[in-house]
């Protein structure tokens, strides 16, 4: 008998969360425990979209056979421990045979619709060795292909998606199956109008989670990875991070943005669009709880968390003659937007400006902003300097243009750092700052020791 569920809540799953079989069947007992989860969105097995981008970039024979037969040992270890693998590893034989004949073709000829078409495999692969597992507890589950709904553009390796055409796809394609039965689909895949495979960049089976939470009005998307919640910093660097239970999206957002690893960056946007909850938990330890992002907090701090973005560079760029600085600003902007070029971070002086370029997070292709014709013509109208070995650190916090003596807190602290470029003033959330990487950690600790601890 169908059943109305009014409230469908979308669960997804990282690279970590379904691994192997362990942690797959973990992830199952996370989904039966909610009645209301009737979309299920997962990413790759943890490390096989790494083998997938390896082998997109046109690998020799005898290296092709080895990441091939790698990944084949990360499936099969998965399929063996099925009760009834027959015809699972046809299945997933089949995408290994499609696997190798894009690498062969990758090694002759390079193109990003080629290799968003290989990079795909991955989700596939995990996500219908998924609903086997699900299917030996005597669930009645059904596999959906993610790219009969999420509609993108044709920016192959980054690529936008459509909301509008997400929605009704959505309604069509998905609503009638979550009455039916348990779904499960892919995260970070899409196509674009011609049917051609894309993808959301690496990181981007959240942002999937998310649009598909849009499109379904779900009562709420749980993201389920490796760690309990969202914390005042990366765990990593400073074991006395705390876990947030409530943070806002705009906060969520900031962090993402500036390098939390726990949430894709854009994944706070279809979610605030239609004020969906999302929370952020565990697969390895449910019942820790986790982080509940919404529209709202109560009393937000001041100061909310750190984060560190790793290996930036910084460019300079110098006018070479007297024009007045509106000029060379309007006409080195115009330079950079030829070369679709995002810009993230800016300052200017009368005569210089310093920079740091938007990693684009692609999947494929060509991931570096500074590419050889940028710097051609950059070089060709003003003095370029370039930068390495820089970390971005950034505070994140509520009202903090409004606020006296944050610049205090912050750089009294940091005193005997070589601070690079500071940021701040456009967010009232953020206070940006680039440092050598060799002291980013040691920075973080002490300011988390006088601002969090």
């Amino acid at each position: 008998m169908t059943r109305i569920y009014p409230q469908i809540v979308v669960a997804k799953f990282g690279g970590t969360s379904v691994a192997d079989f362990d942690a797959m069947n973990r992830s199952a007992s996370i989904v039966l425990a909610d009645q209301d989860v009737r979309l299920v969105v997962l990413s790759a097995s943890a490390g096989v979209t790494n083998l997938l981008v390896e082998l997109s970039a046109g690998l020799e024979s005898g290296e092709r056979t080895d990441k091939i037969e790698t990944l084949r040992a990360i499936q099969y270890n998965i399929i063996s421990r099925l009760s009834q693998p027959t015809a699972i590893s046809q299945e997933i034989d089949h995408l290994l045979d499609n696997i190798s004949r894009l690498a062969e073709e990758a090694a002759s000829v390079s193109s990003t619709a080629l290799n968003d078409a290989l990079v795909s495999h991955g989700e596939l692969m995990s996500s219908l060795l998924f609903v086997e597992v699900l299917r030996e507890r005597g669930v009645e589950t059904q596999w959906f292909d993610a790219r009969k709904v999420i509609r993108t553009n044709d920016g192959f390796g980054c690529a936008e998606p459509m909301p509008a055409a997400i929605a009704e796809l959505a309604e069509k394609q998905l609503r009638p199956r979550l009455e039916q039965a348990l779904v499960i689909t892919q995260g970070f895949i899409g196509s674009d109008a011609k049917g051609h495979t894309t993808t959301l960049g690496r990181g981007g089976s959240d942002y999937s989670a998310s649009l598909f939470g849009e499109a379904l009005h779900a009562a709420r998307v749980d993201i389920w990875t490796d760690v309990a919640g969202i914390y005042t910093t990366d765990p990593r660097i400073v074991p006395q991070a705390q876990r947030m239970d409530n943070v806002t999206f705009s906060e969520a957002s900031e962090m993402a943005a500036y390098g939390a690893k726990v949430l894709h960056p854009a994944t706070m946007l279809p979610a605030m669009r239609k004020n969906i909850p999302v929370f952020v938990g565990s697969s390895k330890n449910p019942s820790a709880g986790g982080t509940l992002v919404c529209c709202h907090a109560d009393n937000p701090p001041r100061y909310r968390a750190l984060a560190v973005r790793r290996k930036q560079t910084l460019l300079k760029l110098h006018s070479l003659n007297t024009q007045p600085a509106c000029v060379f600003l309007a006409e080195m902007f115009a330079v950079l937007s030829r070369h679709n070029t995002a810009i993230d971070l800016v300052t200017t002086s009368e005569t210089s400006i310093a920079l740091i370029l938007n990693a684009s997070g692609a999947t494929s292709g060509d991931a570096d902003s500074l590419t050889t014709s940028l710097l051609t013509e950059l070089s060709s109208r003003c003095r370029v300097e370039l930068e390495t070995g820089l970390d971005l650190v950034t505070l994140i916090g509520n009202d903090l243009t409004q606020a006296s003596g944050v610049c205090k807190d912050v750089f009294t602290e940091l005193e005997k750092h070589h601070v690079r470029m500071i940021c701040h003033g456009a967010s009232d959330h953020t206070l940006c700052f680039l440092l050598p990487a060799a002291s980013s950690d040691r920075a973080v600790k002490v300011l988390h020791r006088s601002l969090f601890e």
